[in-house]
């Protein structure tokens, strides 16, 4: 029978931009299973009113709890600025988000020095990041930058080249105006586009600065918490991922592959033919059909279109 510490870890997001964060999970907890849901039906979550996103977040961890899964991990910086508190008066589990975590490692990298963010309109409307900084430094200053373009590129794969670092340039320049001398990728989609980030960065302080990823201190922080909690499995074989999303579009396999760092072959386009995933790191391929469920050859990972 299997036990507490070896059920599935749940992972969420407004689409498939949270697999940023399934990726950094992966490497940093290699054997723990995982069923990441996307709401790929209903994303953006970064342009919806409060109650709205809290209403999706709260039917997303119920579709995860129905897969008994032992913890929930929030990768929607919109979801963790929001709905955090609200997932957690009501679901009896524990559930962690991304903020937090990418505030601790800014913090910890910007030595007192204004933090800039980087993230989606909603996130820093909510002033989420700048209360989670206060909590653990009075003295840090949070500037906050909406960047929409940047998650556009990201979803193109439009991440080389001139036109993102335009972009790129374009949301930084405020940020460090204000003084800022570290920034935080406060947006799933972001680190794709790490490297045009840093260089403009770079170029606009005159050197470079730290570049926080909330999804690889996100993951820290889960493996470090499922360790004390006495959750994490007992099992030493890479660990099975569950794909869920709440629609299949045509570009499912191209920004799957993106997000997570897996190739995905086939499954565009609306047809029924086998999409395969496969790692390169002694896992099995993931197989998923468009319109329904797929399973793989191997363990029995899946991807599986679901309503909500």
């Amino acid at each position: 029978m299997t036990s507490h510490g070896d059920a599935p870890l749940g992972v969420f997001d407004s689409g498939l931009g949270g697999l940023t964060v399934v990726r950094a999970l992966r490497r940093r907890c290699p054997a723990e299973d995982i069923v990441y849901l996307g709401d790929t039906a209903r994303v953006p979550y970064g342009t919806r009113s409060p109650e709205t996103v809290v209403r999706y977040a709260l039917g997303c961890a119920r579709v995860l709890i129905e897969r008994r899964v032992k913890a929930i991990v929030v990768a929607c910086n919109t979801v963790s600025a929001v709905a955090l508190d609200m997932l957690r008066v009501e679901l009896d589990l524990p559930v962690l988000g991304v903020i937090l975590p990418g505030a601790r490692a800014a913090v910890a990298a910007s030595r007192g020095a204004t933090i800039g963010v980087l993230g989606t309109a909603g996130t820093i409307a909510s002033g989420a990041y700048p209360r989670a900084v206060a909590s653990l430094s009075t003295r840090t200053e949070v500037a906050g930058q909406a960047a929409p373009l940047l998650v556009s590129l990201a979803e193109e794969g439009w991440v080389d080249g001139e036109v993102p670092r335009l972009v790129a340039r374009r949301y930084l320049e405020p940020l460090i105006g204000a003084g800022a001398r570290s920034i935080v990728l406060g947006c799933t989609h972001f680190p794709l586009l790490r490297t045009a980030i840093e260089a403009e960065t770079a170029a606009l302080a005159g050197g470079p600065l730290p570049i926080v990823d909330s999804a690889s201190a996100t993951a820290d922080e889960v493996a470090s918490f499922l360790t004390e909690r006495g959750l994490a499995t007992s099992r030493s074989a890479p660990g099975n991922l569950a794909l869920l999303v709440t629609d299949l579009p045509k570009s499912f396999a191209a920004v799957a592959s993106r997000f997570l760092g897996e190739q995905v072959v086939g499954g565009d386009g609306g047809s029924r033919s086998p999409t395969h995933v496969a790692d390169g790191a002694g896992r099995p391929p993931i197989q998923a059909e468009a319109g329904g469920a797929g399973r793989s050859l191997a363990q029995g990972v899946d991807v599986e279109q679901i309503d909500l």
